[in-house]
């Protein structure tokens, strides 16, 4: 960290801060016998008091206009929680009601009831709220992933991207693969500080070529990433991830992705919800894993120090009013009939 200006040819002014130090006319005294005059201590100390906080005041302004500052701050930031990348799923079939097991949606939107991408948006708002240490970064993907808020601290930045998803309706496509490929790619170049997760909020799955799942597991195994998904069941009849007969049946999209995220060296681990209340307690168990030392270099803003150089400008012209309000405007001796000499 080192000090720096903003406008540093303005420091060329700052030998006029020495004017004060020249004597003036008005400085000298009029008699021819000085000694006989009384020593006046507070005098000698005002003068030099006057001058200095001339000097101090107009080299205070100087230096307030160059603008000094600091720049490239780094402060180190230790707490207990991860690195969370969050991916979520806003194509159109998120905007489908979130039904209860004991309801019938009967393929019919419902105005009554949440859609699940509301749910989700509420559900990740307070899990972001509660967990102020994260890093987070928000991506949302159908056709195309879409880079919304890169790797913070701040909070009401991440919310305001969740905000922003819930404008219009969402696209019929979800490819995941590539969704997968650029949140691995949003860690490249930052430095490990502690636990990395994607978490993957989606009700699809996806069929994924060889290439792509030979990036996606390196990439994984490069950058040290987790990965949770919360499976959103669409319906009743959507598959079965909880059960044991994954391997037989690779050609459902879900379970074929499923599959692949078992057969990751990287820690995996799946939610799958059916209802608002089964969300909330992945959400919850999530926060739960997700609370290890967590050690982040993080760059801060420009710190401009001009307002403390005219904090001290300001005060050292209190001084020179002070100075002048002591000093005596003219000295002479007294005449005969009490009134001073003209």
């Amino acid at each position: 960290m080192s000090l720096d200006f903003v406008q540093p040819l303005l420091l060329l002014l700052l030998p006029l801060a020495a004017l004060p130090l020249l004597r003036r006319r008005s400085d000298t005294l009029v008699y021819s016998a000085i000694a006989w005059l009384p020593v006046d201590r507070i005098g000698r100390i005002a003068g030099f008091l006057w001058r200095a906080f001339a000097v101090a005041a107009m080299a205070a302004v100087v230096i307030g206009l160059a603008g000094p500052g600091q720049s490239g701050a780094q402060v180190l930031r230790t707490g207990r929680g991860a690195e969370i990348l969050i991916l979520m799923d806003r194509s159109s079939s998120m905007d489908a009601n979130v039904v209860p097991k004991d309801v019938k949606a009967g393929g019919q939107f419902n105005a009554s009831m949440p859609t699940k991408s509301q749910v989700v948006r509420e559900l990740l708002s307070e899990f972001v709220a509660k967990r102020p240490d994260d890093r987070f970064a928000f991506m949302a993907f159908s056709t195309s992933p879409m880079r919304i808020v890169p790797f913070t601290q701040q909070g009401d930045v991440v919310q305001a991207g969740l905000a922003a998803t819930g404008v219009g309706r969402g696209l019929p496509d979800t490819h995941m693969g590539s969704a997968l490929l650029a949140a691995i790619g949003e860690f490249e170049g930052r430095p490990y500080a502690g636990s990395r997760v994607i978490l993957v909020v989606s009700d699809g799955g996806a069929q994924l070529d060889e290439t792509t799942r030979q990036r996606i597991e390196a990439g994984l195994v490069r950058q040290k990433i987790g990965l949770y998904w919360i499976y959103i069941r669409s319906s009743p009849n959507s598959p079965d991830l909880t059960t044991d007969a994954v391997g037989s049946l690779d050609s459902v999209e879900e379970l074929a992705l499923h599959t692949f995220f078992r057969a990751l060296p990287t820690p995996y681990r799946l939610f799958q919800t059916d209802d608002a209340s089964a969300m909330a307690a992945a959400m919850a168990e999530i926060d739960r894993l997700q609370n290890f030392p967590l050690s982040v270099v993080e760059r801060v803003p420009r710190r401009d120090f001009s307002a403390a150089c005219y904090g001290v400008a300001l005060l050292c012209c209190l001084g020179l009013l002070a100075c002048r309000a002591v000093q005596l405007p003219s000295w002479a001796p007294a005449r005969r009939d009490g009134r001073s000499a003209s």
